[in-house]
């Protein structure tokens, strides 16, 4: 198996020391403010630990949610919101527009934006794990959830946290609609992906398999669309991607439709599909250099010298002339001057994000412990909020470069 995906860098942040001197009457509050340093220095840290996998990622994610609920929600089980809620300066960059940071003195912000962190870890881990050689089923089958998991997580920021923030959300930036609706279809249209790499090796229909491909597609297609009122200086790359995945699927359903044609003895309409596979896969193969060329975020690469790319320019020259050697020998039908309408509906198979929760408070939370936060006693030159030359220095993300290929192939 081998699939390549497009991913854009993690989001930066200043580091956090939840130091409330004189704030903090109490060894419970002390400790907690020890345990959210620690475990947010923790979560940092394994997002570009390449040894990392989901179990630690889920633990590590999970704890220090927990945590910053009692900064969000108040543990007497009311649905009044916390009263640190506002105490502490949050900085994030975004995955588009650099090292320029977004502040808020929200812990909602920071809720989602580590949220969001998470998110994009589990996409990077499906990629490596994608590209790796010799794929086994199992580790298949955990880029298939891991993405799934990506899109639910996404989602529920997208419907149940963002709109809480009481700083409007700035146009461009990673927390606007359009750019977490694009990555949450990118996460389904990528599963879906492995999803056809799989019809395709348990030798099902041709019919199915060029549903799912139109699909697939589809939600590339609609990723873009999202993305078009952006400024391209910072969304041109993502967008070269999305669009070549939408050629490159489109180019796959036209084969295996063209397939599906020929078993109905539509020779002269299978030739005509697989023509236009072929012209699709010439425009995908373009745009592929169009990627490679294009400056922005995400990684130098040549998608056009990946094996997923080649496989199917062989299996579209291949078919197409077995097509017309049939045709030349036995059917004789002519040629359509237009491609076939390809109205493909997938009955199975179609991807939707996994739900996704934040945990509970942390147990360590209590009333006693929020009692002991004494905001009377906040100083005045608040020095919760990070100094003005504090820099966010971007993470250093493991250059991941594809292993070789042996051949063992899915997509």
């Amino acid at each position: 198996m081998t699939h390549w995906f497009h991913r854009n860098p993690l989001k930066a942040t200043a580091p956090i020391s939840f130091n409330y001197y004189g704030m903090v009457t109490g060894p419970s509050a002390s400790k907690i403010c020890n345990e959210l340093r620690s475990s947010r220095m923790r979560l940092l840290e394994l997002f570009t630990d390449l040894s990392c996998n989901p179990e630690m990622m889920k633990n590590a994610a999970d704890l220090y949610f927990s945590l910053l609920q009692g900064f969000i929600n108040s543990p007497d089980e009311s649905t009044q919101e916390s009263k640190l809620r506002y105490i502490q300066n949050f900085k994030w960059t975004d995955t588009l527009q650099g090292q320029i940071p977004s502040v808020q003195q929200d812990a909602v912000f920071e809720l989602i934006s580590m949220g969001f962190n998470v998110a994009l870890w589990y996409t990077k881990y499906a990629s490596r794990l994608a590209g790796k050689e010799n794929i086994t089923e199992d580790e298949a089958k955990e880029v298939h959830r891991s993405l799934k998991i990506a899109a639910g997580i996404f989602k529920h920021l997208k419907e149940s946290h963002i709109p809480k923030l009481i700083t409007p959300v700035e146009k461009g930036r990673d927390l606007e609609t359009r750019l977490i609706e694009a990555y949450i279809i990118q996460c389904q249209a990528e599963a879906q992906e492995v999803t056809i790499a799989r019809a395709i090796e348990l030798k099902h229909t041709p019919g199915l398999i060029a549903a799912l491909a139109y699909e697939t597609a589809s939600f590339y297609q609609k990723a873009d669309h999202t993305l078009s009122s952006l400024e391209p200086a910072y969304s041109a790359k993502w967008r070269k991607y999305l669009h070549l995945k939408m050629c490159f699927y489109t180019a796959y359903a036209y084969c295996y439709h063209g397939q599906t044609l020929l078993a109905s003895d539509k020779c002269g309409e299978a030739i005509r599909s697989l023509q236009e596979a072929e012209k699709l896969y010439a425009k995908a193969e373009a745009l592929c250099k169009d990627y490679g060329e294009t400056k922005g975020p995400g990684p130098t690469v040549r998608p056009s010298g990946h094996l997923f790319f080649r496989k199917l320019g062989n299996q579209v020259k291949n078919t197409l002339e077995k097509c017309q050697r049939e045709n030349g020998f036995i059917y004789f039908q002519k040629i359509p001057t237009d491609a076939p309408q390809l109205e493909l509906k997938a009955n199975y198979g179609l991807v939707e994000p996994v739900p996704f929760e934040f945990p509970p408070m942390s147990p360590h939370w209590t009333p006693e412990t929020m009692a002991a936060f004494d905001l009377t006693k906040r100083p005045k030159d608040d020095s919760a909020k990070p100094k003005p030359e504090e820099e966010v220095k971007p993470v250093k993300e493991p250059d991941i470069k594809p292993q070789k290929d042996t051949g063992c192939y899915i997509s």
